[in-house]
């Protein structure tokens, strides 16, 4: 029966926090399949398709019971399609304004080293657990497929000496950078979240980018229930039991305060934006979505 997070966990990525990246996957490639998707990610399906069982089900939409076929999935999956976009988008001006270092911090499924026009020259860093990476070189290897930057792998937990490893595998500090945290500050508890801020901070000259999803946390007593019953389950991949339900400080308020012009979008205002349903505050779908903001800066 799970417990919960310890000090010292690693996953791979059918367990714990590493198959937290296959639910998002398929979310991403069921966006996709849409006649107007925000977001084309061609290999979220083929990493679905790569692990099968109920990720395959989930992605061919074949297992009417799979989480991302209720009203809670169908607003998820908006949510992922709007983020990749957000996110996408935030990376297309960094390559406009010249930026060839590129940091994806927790890669996990993110496929942007693959997909997006990078320009000549440009090195992309993969921070994650070694298996997490494992499964992804192998996977678009077998397609035959190249990544459009040089993509280096640092092969390391995120609660260890990160900033030391990437700079060992050749990122400079002195020229400028873009940094991505999607999907991973609530894996982390406040101390560490002020950790990473500090080492990003540390690490990137003027110039550079920062993109970071964060969300607000649910009152203690709610999450404490939810947690409870997860764990009551016996599902030791079960969400509330692998998340850490604390705040540092908002991401545009500890970056704006350091040199930083930084912006907050909340997440159902941006749904609006790009023209999806922003779901009802009674459901569960409007609680999660209400909580989360999308967070681009850019160092002066």
């Amino acid at each position: 029966m799970s417990t919960g997070r310890t000090d010292t966990d690693n996953w791979d990525i059918t367990s714990s926090v590493g198959q937290t990246a296959l639910f998002v996957a398929a979310s991403r490639a069921l966006e996709a399949r849409k006649a107007d998707p925000l977001a084309v990610d061609q290999y979220a399906e083929v990493f679905c398709h790569k692990v099968g069982g109920e990720w395959t089900t989930a992605v061919e939409g074949t297992d009417p019971e799979h989480p991302l076929q209720t009203e809670f999935g169908e607003n998820f999956v908006n949510f992922q399609g709007a983020r990749t976009k957000y996110f996408d988008e935030y990376f297309a001006r960094a390559i406009e304004a010249g930026v060839q270092q590129v940091v994806l911090l927790a890669a996990g499924l993110d496929s942007r080293a693959y997909r997006l026009p990078w320009v000549d020259g440009t090195v992309v860093y993969e921070l994650d657990q070694p298996r997490v990476l494992e499964f992804k070189r192998d996977t678009v290897d077998q397609l035959g497929e190249a990544p459009a930057a040089e993509r280096r792998e640092v092969a390391i937990d995120l609660r260890d000496d990160w900033p030391r490893a990437l700079q060992d595998s050749g990122f400079d500090p002195s020229r400028p950078s873009a940094w991505i945290a999607e999907g991973l500050l609530i894996y982390l508890p406040a101390t560490a979240q002020e950790q990473l801020f500090a080492g990003i901070d540390a690490l990137a000259a003027p110039g550079s980018f920062v993109g970071i999803e964060e969300s607000v946390p649910m009152p203690d007593e709610a999450f404490q229930a939810k947690r409870a019953e997860a764990v009551s389950s016996g599902d030791e991949n079960a969400f509330f039991t692998l998340v850490y339900n604390q705040q540092h400080q908002p991401a545009d308020q500890w970056f704006g305060s350091r040199g930083w012009d930084a912006v907050a979008t909340p997440l159902q205002e941006y749904l609006a934006r790009v023209g999806r349903p922003v779901p009802d505050p009674d459901t569960e779908a409007g609680g999660m979505t209400g909580t989360i903001s999308l967070v681009s800066a850019t160092k002066r």
